[in-house]
């Protein structure tokens, strides 16, 4: 029988809880409900104590509510929880994770279930599901499903969205999975709309050579995870075409992955062929939302609620600079590939981010900071979408991971 795990707390949401336990009860599977309340009594008897949570990191729940302090009493239980998540996990009784909440009770559950692996489902039924997620999803597949109206009572409205919150949950934890071969390398992409005709060219050549490809999305998120599967050791090689969130990290844009992008294969020995795909562009919002500072800037409408802007010359010298200084740190086998005819499919002749200059100081920015004792520089007339540039990148890698592995 599958177990879901419960985190709540007990104290204020204990009705709202029962109902989902007893919903799973119906649905044929086991419940572990995890009080981390530290307040009043809880409804009804969990079977993992607040004390229990709270021990686990060599707390006092009795003098975190003494204390007063609800953001300490949170951070301190989500730990708690997170320890209590693991071991359960480990000792095969957590097939999925569901908690319900606001924005205390979001930040508290998301913790404490970041630490479940990939493909172990995770919900959380949420008031600010709708709003800015990435703090509490981060590099994981956590659902964070709306719950429309506050987790502050069972009524005709909240019994549906929770009813719906169960049977995912329990038909998540149930479902056969997919046979996992495991047997091909695997290899990480980073891909955005303006590089996907030279992403999938090279993935579907790396297929061709015996690869297994996960392409990610270069949101933040995304390029947080392809960093964080390479320093964990689960790539054999990274083709990371498109370094686009470098230019959000450097301007301020919506989609910046952090200071350690472009670091984890390096960090890792693991063998990397990298580009420059979307350098030309920082990503914001709805066009309305782009800072007052950039309006003169050149501006694209990608879609409704994306607008790209158009790297400078000045921006290109820092950005190339950074990734020549990220790359240079290379322990593996590792090259940079130079699109020289444009970097996204809107920066080509003709096109709206066409910008030969700008382009020019990002490629002599990496030509002058690369270290060429560590790091191959390739440079290609072509523009990064055509396929002869896209299939000499998969093959580079291959030949890398190839010599890594004899």
């Amino acid at each position: 029988m599958a177990t879901i795990l419960l985190i709540g707390t007990l104290d204020t949401k204990w009705a709202e809880y029962a109902f989902v336990r007893d919903r799973l009860t119906d649905a044929g599977v086991a419940t572990i409900v995890v009080d981390v309340g530290v307040q009043g009594e809880p409804g009804f008897r969990p079977d993992i104590t607040r004390e229990e949570v709270a021990g686990s990191v060599g707390a006092d729940v009795v003098a975190l509510a003494e204390a007063g302090d609800r953001g300490a009493a949170v951070a301190t239980m989500a730990r708690g929880a997170a320890e209590w998540v693991a071991k359960l996990h480990r000792e095969g009784r957590c097939d999925a994770a569901l908690a319900l909440g606001g924005t205390g009770g979001t930040s508290l559950a998301s913790q404490a279930m970041r630490v479940l692996p990939l493909g172990v489902p995770k919900v959380i039924v949420s008031t600010v599901a709708s709003g800015d997620t990435g703090p509490y999803i981060g590099e994981s597949d956590l659902v964070l499903m709306p719950s429309v109206v506050d987790i502050a009572g069972v009524n005709r409205l909240s019994t549906r969205i929770l009813a719906n919150a169960a049977a995912s949950v329990a038909g998540m934890a149930t479902t056969t999975q997919p046979p996992d071969t495991g047997t091909k390398p695997v290899i990480a992409a980073s891909m955005f709309g303006v590089t996907t005709a030279c992403v999938t060219a090279a993935r579907e050549r790396l297929e061709e050579l015996g690869y297994e490809v996960l392409v990610f999305h270069m949101t933040g998120a995304g390029g947080r995870t392809l960093e964080s599967l390479a320093h964990e050791g689960y790539l054999a090689g990274v083709l990371d075409i498109t370094t686009t969130e470098l230019a959000d990290e450097l301007v301020g844009g919506v989609f910046s992955a952090g200071a350690k992008r472009l670091t984890g294969a390096a960090a890792a020995g693991v063998p990397q062929v990298v580009s420059v795909g979307a350098l030309d562009m920082v990503n914001f919002g709805r066009k309305d939302t782009v800072p007052p500072q950039f309006a003169d800037r050149n501006l694209y409408l990608h879609n409704p609620n994306v607008t790209l802007m158009r790297t400078t010359p000045s921006e290109c010298a820092e950005l190339g600079k950074r990734l020549a200084e990220r790359v240079s740190a290379a322990t593996a086998p590792a090259a940079v590939f130079l699109p020289l005819r444009g970097v996204s499919s809107i920066a080509t002749e003709g096109g709206p981010f066409h910008d030969a200059d700008a382009d020019e100081v990002l490629f002599s920015a990496i030509r002058r900071h690369l270290n060429r004792d560590a790091v191959e520089i390739v440079e290609s007339d072509k523009e990064i979408n055509d396929p002869d540039f896209a299939i000499a990148m998969a093959e580079r890698l291959h030949q890398m991971v190839k010599a890594t592995a004899s």
